[in-house]
């Protein structure tokens, strides 16, 4: 090799995948700055079984660009119940191959893994630090909606879910590194939030 650079060893990348605006903006961060060539990317859908049938559904696709560091970007809107307005999408789990989809044409040289998974009675934050340590991942990268009482109880660092909502607590309490990431308008950039960096702003 040139230079007798020593390559980086591929890395496991986790996004925490749900049907919302916080999720895909976790993907698009993840799919621009957390991946490179021969990582994995697993996308984690932990599936409350109790809760209500979020309606939301990737629907509009892009231009393909010409950039070689373009992502899929894609975004999220409401549908009836039984599928999208414009057919694309049809059934609860579909987001997952939309995302599935999206990160295999921006990332074509990365493995992407989809796991759903059920919370069997526990917090939703346990379920996703235990199947991190499960795969070995290397970051966790979640969506966070922003609100002045997170902002405020997310403060305390007690090691208890109590206080801290689920971006927070895997910030605080994960063995690898956690990226909270927020989305600053469609050009904006990202507010990023981890251990050791707090409202971290990365341009697009």
């Amino acid at each position: 090799m040139e230079g007798g650079a020593t390559p980086t060893p591929p890395r496991k990348v986790m996004v925490v995948a749900d049907p919302t605006r916080e999720s895909a903006a976790a993907l698009q961060y993840a799919l621009s700055h957390g991946v490179v060539e021969h990582d994995t990317l697993i996308l984690l859908h932990v599936e409350n079984p109790n809760a209500w049938k979020n309606p939301f559904s990737f629907l509009k696709w892009p231009t393909p660009s010409t950039s070689t560091t373009a992502y899929a970007f894609f975004s999220l809107s409401s549908f009836t119940e039984g599928g999208g307005s414009n057919g694309i999408c049809g059934g609860d789990m579909d987001f997952l191959e939309a995302m599935r989809h999206a990160s295999e044409i921006s990332q074509p040289k990365v493995q992407v893994q989809v796991e759903k998974v059920e919370m069997e009675g526990k917090e939703k934050a346990a379920v996703i630090l235990h199947y991190s340590t499960l795969h070995s991942v290397d970051i966790i990268v979640i969506g966070q909606k922003r609100t002045l009482s997170n902002a405020i109880l997310g403060q305390r660092k007690n090691g208890s879910l109590r206080g801290l909502d689920t971006a927070e607590y895997l910030i605080e309490n994960s063995k690898c590194t956690c990226v909270a990431v927020q989305k600053k308008g469609q050009n904006a950039g990202f507010l990023l939030n981890t251990k050791t960096h707090k409202n971290f702003w990365l341009l697009a």
